[in-house]
């Protein structure tokens, strides 16, 4: 079998890679004095300048392979699917969270008037609330608080542009 090319060796590294390689890495990883790796480094940028979806670059003191701009949309879309829709039940009790927190399961449900166990279990598995800790009562109950992800989800900069809670809603006041 013949020895692949320097450039196609190089390719191999940086496809693995989940970070930038120094120059010097690259230079231990092949056995390959600087001047040849650099000569290849530059051999492959143009090659994959010229073709395909993916380019290399020089990045954080190190290269790396990377997709084209372009592709973007299409990345952003694979990687960042669109959100399945809050149920109602999963909406009242994100609401109960965000107003009251740090709250209980004990407290949604009293303000629900169903078990939220279930509601809870799937905004915690999508990421929207999590633990805050354990509240100092007899059984030490879960407190439960949003995360940045639920700001994030309904487009706030902090709870504080939470829209006022309405008069005569499930939520209690404070």
């Amino acid at each position: 079998m013949p020895e692949p090319e320097l450039k196609d060796v190089l390719h191999a590294l940086l496809f693995v890679a989940d970070a930038p390689l120094s120059l010097q890495t690259l230079c231990e990883a092949t056995g390959e004095p600087a001047d040849a790796v650099e000569a290849a480094l530059h051999a492959l940028q143009a090659e994959l300048a010229a073709r395909g979806a993916v380019q290399l670059v020089a990045l954080a003191g190190g290269y790396q392979l990377a997709t084209k701009p372009e592709y973007a949309f299409y990345i952003a879309r694979l990687l960042n699917p669109p959100q399945k829709r809050l149920s109602r039940a999963a909406l009242e009790t994100l609401a109960i969270i965000a107003y009251e927190q740090p709250v209980t399961q004990a407290q949604i449900d009293a303000l629900r008037g169903v078990d939220s166990a279930h509601t809870i279990r799937q905004l915690l598995a999508r990421g929207l609330i999590h633990e805050l800790g354990r509240k100092d009562a007899p059984g030490k109950p879960l407190l439960y608080g949003t995360t940045p992800l639920f700001l994030h989800y309904f487009g706030l900069n902090s709870l504080a542009e939470l829209p006022e809670k309405p008069q005569g809603s499930v939520v209690r006041d404070a």
